[in-house]
């Protein structure tokens, strides 16, 4: 409210606001109140900065005329010598002593300070690349090659094998459950004691793992029976329209087991 007030150079109120608010600062407790209390800083500065910029800065401009005659003062001219050589035609700057300038150069260091020069502790280093080894670097090539070309020979071998057990595995397994399912096609087969091996985790865990496969392939379904636990049989052979429509429907389930549910 109180702003071209201010502004007036004689005025004081700027500072007294200023110590106003850092009196009333000291009981601030609540958030509201230290929003108001940062707002009036905003406000002061800017009203700070517009009072400096009215003051009158002419006293410290720099006068070049003023600084060349302290110059030549502190070099050592004489003003009356050079009163006296005002009419002769010697070369202007002729009066100056032989020395002034070298007074001036000794004075001048004292305000051009240089920072040291970078240098080594230990002495620089080697900056010149190692020769490299051709004959080392081609060797190796060479051993790496031959064992990338036997290394996909062996790992295709290895996959492969892997896989035809796997197939073997699964054929094996679906066999066993013809088998059954022929011999008595009246009773469900349970999914739990078809799998479980009793004897080996790891092995029921296989035996869940082949079965995988021919629910997915269609070979096999799943369902509930009447207490709600799963029941496996054999799919019978169809055409191809409804082997189509029925691996539409066909769809998997994840199963977890641990020991303590095996056991």
């Amino acid at each position: 409210d109180n702003r071209e007030a201010m502004l007036n150079s004689k005025s004081n109120r700027l500072t007294e606001a200023l110590e106003e608010a850092n009196k009333l600062f000291d009981g601030v407790c609540r958030a509201r109140e230290a929003a108001l209390d940062a707002q009036f800083l905003v406000i002061a500065s800017n009203i700070g900065k517009e009072k400096a910029n009215e003051l009158h800065s002419e006293m410290s401009a720099f006068d070049s005329t003023a600084f060349a005659e302290d110059l030549l003062t502190f070099m050592g001219i004489n003003r009356t010598e050079v009163e006296e050589t005002d009419d002769s035609e010697d070369v202007p700057g002729g009066f100056l002593p032989s020395d002034a300038w070298q007074t001036m150069g000794e004075e001048a260091p004292k305000y051009f300070r240089r920072a040291p020069t970078f240098h080594y502790m230990m002495g620089s280093f080697k900056s010149e690349p190692p020769v490299p080894k051709q004959r080392i670097e081609r060797q190796k090539k060479a051993s790496r090659g031959k064992a990338e070309r036997a290394m996909p020979a062996q790992l295709k071998k290895m996959e492969e094998s892997h896989q035809e057990a796997t197939e073997k595995e699964v054929e094996r397994i679906l066999r066993i459950l013809q088998t059954h399912f022929e011999n008595d096609p009246n009773t469900p087969i349970s999914f739990f004691d078809f799998v479980i091996d009793p004897n080996s985790f790891a092995h029921t865990v296989e035996n869940m793992f082949h079965v995988s496969f021919l629910i997915r392939d269609g070979l096999a379904k799943i369902k509930l029976d009447e207490d709600e636990l799963p029941i496996i049989e054999p799919t019978k052979p169809s055409g191809r329209g409804e082997e189509e429509s029925r691996a539409g429907a066909r769809n998997q389930v994840v199963i977890s087991l641990d020991q303590k549910e095996w056991k």
